[in-house]
């Protein structure tokens, strides 16, 4: 299914605005309907009034941001639909390419360790029993699907070949086995995993925002992007409300 959503990703060619849009949307639902509140049962304490999940998802948030800003790698997509830009245009040098590559792979990493928490997912929901296990590998399949899509988009987007597009979505279609095997040997604190969630939550977040749909839009600022980003979002419901 992971492989699918990424076949998907690399077919759309001249649509890829829509895609983008979809992508923004499945991102934002993951992170509304699926993260935070997984987040928020496994790391319920917390710290001066706020759940600690909350923070790790700000921290997560002002983490990307602080690096996007520290390396000047932000692309300044704000210059194509309004009137400043950062003015990088063709003096975008190769270190600054490298690093703006980097974050595209981080981010695609991140996705492949989420893949790899979902199968631990699995693991222990089948340590529970074999119906909550079936109904948490159903999820987690829907999902795959939404997992393998942004792999493929967020490498592409950030400048990176195809080629290392295509290998990260493979490490993304392994990642749950992996996790789900992994749980034969041992279990992860609920409270650790809890913190983890909501951190890559804030991440997922900045780049949906920040940069998957300034992208989406800039091109062509059309009313069908903005469908696909509710379309995303809407399918993101239906998955975890069937799950």
């Amino acid at each position: 299914m992971t492989l699918v959503g990424g076949f998907v990703a690399q077919r759309t060619g001249d649509r890829r605005h829509l895609v983008l849009g979809f992508a923004a949307g499945l991102m934002l639902g993951v992170v509304a309907f699926d993260l935070l509140p997984e987040a928020m049962e496994q790391a319920p304490q917390q710290v001066h009034g706020v759940p600690a999940a909350l923070l790790m998802f700000a921290a997560g948030f002002l983490a990307i941001h602080v690096v996007e800003r520290a390396v000047a790698i932000h692309r300044g997509h704000e210059g194509e639909y309004a009137a400043h830009s950062h003015g990088h245009g063709h003096a975008h040098g190769h270190g600054e390419r490298q690093r703006e590559q980097g974050v595209g792979i981080a981010a695609a990493s991140a996705l492949v360790l989420h893949s790899m928490m979902d199968g631990f997912a699995i693991g222990a929901a089948f340590q529970a029993g074999t119906t909550v296990g079936t109904v948490v590998a159903i999820a987690v399949v829907a999902h795959d699907f939404a997992d393998g899509f942004n792999t493929y988009t967020l490498t592409r987007l950030y400048g990176n070949n195809r080629r290392r597009a295509v290998a990260l979505l493979f490490a993304d279609a392994l990642a749950p086995v992996t996790g789900a095997g992994i749980t034969l040997l041992f279990t992860i604190p609920e409270q650790l995993l809890g913190l983890y969630l909501g951190f890559f939550g804030g991440f997922l977040m900045y780049l949906a925002t920040s940069d998957i749909l300034p992208e989406a839009h800039s091109p062509h600022p059309s009313k069908g992007t903005l469908a696909c980003t509710l379309l995303g979002v809407g399918f993101m419901w239906l998955v975890v409300g069937l799950a």
